[in-house]
């Protein structure tokens, strides 16, 4: 308990006291009670003790509720999340002919407008048969319409926007039936996109924002880049004040120093880093493997840039001192990166790569020999632990594309911890819901056999992970103790306990004789804490 003559006494406009609730801080395990003065946690501690240092301060009463530091997703993004939360949701497809009822009702409800919508997940359904052309164009004649596949690396597109996108036939990955794939998919994703209206842009979003807020969530990093919304998308959400602050990541490679303080200040991005592609996603086959995919006999996935770009990439970025990164899924695109990140090291140096955070995006498929590489060059894990709850297991996604073998060793996050390798949890939302207790859960509950993290290792990934790997590493942003930004949300939680996962990894693993302080229990019908509030550097920006 700490001593209240310890603080001076604050001024009534200034302080606020939270009273009668459960208080997560690694300073004051037991704290019931804590104190904000202005944008910074002023003190934790009891009940009785709070009232008597601060007999003026504005009291709020918990009434029970379990205060946390603010949650980060640490991949996002906003205007594709905000147009799938205001638009076509494909997501509760369980088959072809729902997927096709849910459009034609959706165009029913919206004449004349061109469709956006995203989601949809044939290796659920029975026929594991993705849509085609003539479907979308049956069920909307002549109306343009982009539905993205649930990964983003793929989509349907109608006649009447593939009709609008200038050389489509000529690209790579069309097909005039089935989904678009690499670069046919990012024309037609771009020409979609021009579809939309600035407002309908606007309103998502807005919508997203006021949504991770209502989540708990204070921060996120916005992987922007050319293929994902272009330059005026980012500059549009970069300009938004909404209470829930928006760290941006710009995926443009460059090749020298110079290009990359260039492109730092052109963007006013925190990095070159985010979704930088060298392949796409294991859902649609594009992900680049070292050996073909099970149920497609002679594909490898899809390789973006060469090995001589991405290290070119890293090594202008390393010597510029700017973060660099990429989205690497297959084995093969891991490896590309990692041999590169080796070469760099070998002539730049551990430290002068170690000091610039370079981060990977996803990083689902990787060895013991690659991770203990990557912790030791303080490579950045960005991961999406909800990645293995909706696809892991012998039976989901990642077995069915690369056999049961391969495919229950992807996302393998108590490897990459025990290695050193720094974690940040994100949501890559609108891939996966952005709700930070799932993701906690997914990594606690991870269905292959010692991948799991501890709760305490994945809420410590999901909350100060995330400022970690934006570069502020001043031991308190992320944590509820005195001096610490003002950025938690106050939780309706059940039960709280103090817990290791289901495997071995009893290494990260706490005691409830220890002191650590407790989270809420995660098991599988366990219900979800529900937010009550959120609060970001003093500041209410939800509840």
């Amino acid at each position: 308990m700490t001593d209240p003559r310890s603080f001076a006494r604050v001024t009534p406009t200034s302080t606020r006291l939270l009273i009668n609730g459960r208080v997560h801080s690694p300073s004051h395990p037991d704290a019931t009670a804590m104190a904000v003065r202005g944008d910074v946690v002023a003190w934790l501690g009891s009940d009785e003790v709070g009232r008597a240092q601060f007999p003026d301060a504005e009291v709020q009463d918990l009434d029970g509720g379990f205060v946390a530091p603010g949650f980060v997703d640490s991949h996002i993004h906003l205007s594709a999340t905000g147009l799938a939360i205001s638009g076509l949701d494909l997501r509760p497809a369980g088959s072809r002919q729902q997927f096709l009822r849910l459009l034609a009702d959706y165009a029913v409800a919206h004449p004349g407008q061109p469709i956006w919508g995203h989601g949809w997940d044939e290796s659920t359904w029975s026929d594991d048969t993705a849509p085609r052309t003539d479907d979308l164009d049956a069920a909307l004649g002549d109306l343009p319409a982009y539905l993205a596949r649930v990964d983003v690396h793929s989509a349907v597109a109608s006649s009447a926007l593939r009709r609008l996108v200038p050389g489509l036939a000529d690209a790579k990955g069309f097909d005039p039936q089935r989904p678009l794939t690499a670069d046919a998919h990012h024309l037609a994703r771009q020409t979609a996109r021009e579809l939309l209206t600035k407002d309908q842009l606007a309103e998502a979003r807005v919508a997203a924002l006021q949504a991770l807020a209502a989540a708990g969530i204070v921060a996120v990093h916005e992987c922007a880049g050319p293929q994902i919304g272009g330059l005026d998308d980012w500059l549009q959400i970069s300009a938004l004040h909404s209470g829930v602050e928006v760290i941006g990541y710009w995926g443009e490679a460059v090749s020298t120093a110079a290009q990359a303080r260039a492109l730092i200040a052109e963007t006013g991005a925190s990095g070159l880093a985010g979704d930088l592609f060298v392949d796409g996603a294991l859902g649609s086959r594009t992900a680049w493997l070292h050996e073909p995919y099970a149920d497609a006999p002679g594909c490898t996935g899809t390789r973006h840039i060469d090995p001589d770009t991405i290290e070119a990439h890293l090594r202008a970025c390393t010597q510029a001192e700017v973060t660099a990164g990429f989205h690497v899924i297959g084995d093969a695109a891991v490896s590309a990166v990692v041999d590169a990140l080796e070469r760099v090291v070998t002539d730049l140096g551990v430290a002068a790569v170690a000091r610039c955070g370079h981060r990977l995006e996803h990083l689902e498929m990787v060895s013991a020999e690659q991770a203990a590489k990557l912790g030791s060059w303080g490579v950045i894990a960005s991961v999406q632990p909800n990645f293995d709850a909706l696809w892991g297991g012998s039976d989901g996604m990642y077995a069915q594309r690369l056999g049961p073998d391969r495919g229950c060793r992807l996302n393998p996050l108590a490897l990459l911890a025990s290695q050193g390798v720094p974690l940040a949890f994100g949501s890559d939302a609108p891939v996966t819901g952005f709700g930070p207790w799932g993701s906690v859960r997914a990594a606690v509950r991870h269905r292959t056999p010692g991948s799991a993290v501890s709760a305490r290792a994945a809420f410590a990934a999901a909350t100060r992970g995330g400022w970690r790997a934006s570069g502020v590493r001043d031991g308190v942003t992320g944590t509820l103790v005195p001096g610490a930004p003002a950025s938690y949300s106050v939780w309706d939680a059940d039960v709280l306990d103090v817990s290791a996962p289901r495997d071995d990894v009893q290494r990260w693993s706490t005691d409830p004789r220890s002191r650590v302080p407790a989270l809420p229990r995660l098991d599988t019908h366990d219900p979800l804490p529900r937010c009550r509030q959120t609060v970001h550097r003093g500041a209410v920006i939800y509840g």
